[in-house]
């Protein structure tokens, strides 16, 4: 089982890295994979093995410090003058899919070690928010923050903005609400 999700996660980020150059809706499609989709598959692929960040660096991997990592990351590289760095040099443009991968792989790493329920949920349910609103600023802006995109800037950054809003909010939306499942069902004999 754990060999599925290693295969999937690895297919779905080749897929979404292909994507990264078209434009800001394929740069948008690949960092939504990396971070919301393949991070938990990759995450559940390495749950307590030696590679799990969370049994790694226990302090470090809390769901609200990792949420914080990557609420800094995400809106980092969504600085105008970052992106066009990423975008203009290829050396810049792996560091950022690589720190989404690594930020997204930390949060569902530490979310879903099963002694953080109760704030794993709640380190999902902040991220689906800020991925949301983020989603939300980029595809609601007036005019192009990326203009170096060129013509149809304007078009292509509202699409990412959706990408983002919708991807991002409903995966930890999603993953927020069944790790809240997980844990109503948990016996009060079984939480000790």
């Amino acid at each position: 089982m754990k060999r599925a999700y290693l295969l999937a996660g690895l297919t779905l980020l080749a897929f979404g890295w292909a994507l990264s150059g078209q434009g800001m809706t394929g740069h948008m499609v690949a960092h939504m994979i990396a971070v919301a989709v393949a991070a938990p598959l990759l995450a559940l692929a390495i749950q307590d093995s030696r590679l799990d960040p969370a049994r790694r660096w226990p302090r470090l991997a809390t769901p609200m410090a990792a949420a914080l990592v990557e609420a800094v990351i995400v809106w980092g590289w969504h600085v105008p003058a970052l992106r066009r760095l990423a975008d203009h040099a290829p050396l810049w443009l792996v560091v950022e899919q690589a720190s989404f991968l690594v930020a997204g792989l930390l949060l569902w790493s530490a979310v879903l070690a099963p002694r953080h329920r109760a704030a794993g949920v709640a380190a999902l349910l902040v991220t689906s928010m800020h991925m949301t609103l983020l989603g939300a600023l980029i595809g609601l802006a007036p005019r192009p923050l990326y203009s170096h995109h060129g013509a149809g800037a304007l078009q292509d950054q509202q699409i990412a903005g959706v990408v983002m809003l919708l991807v991002g909010g409903i995966a930890y939306l999603c993953g927020g609400l069944a790790m809240l499942g997980r844990l109503l069902q948990t016996r009060p004999e079984a939480r000790a």
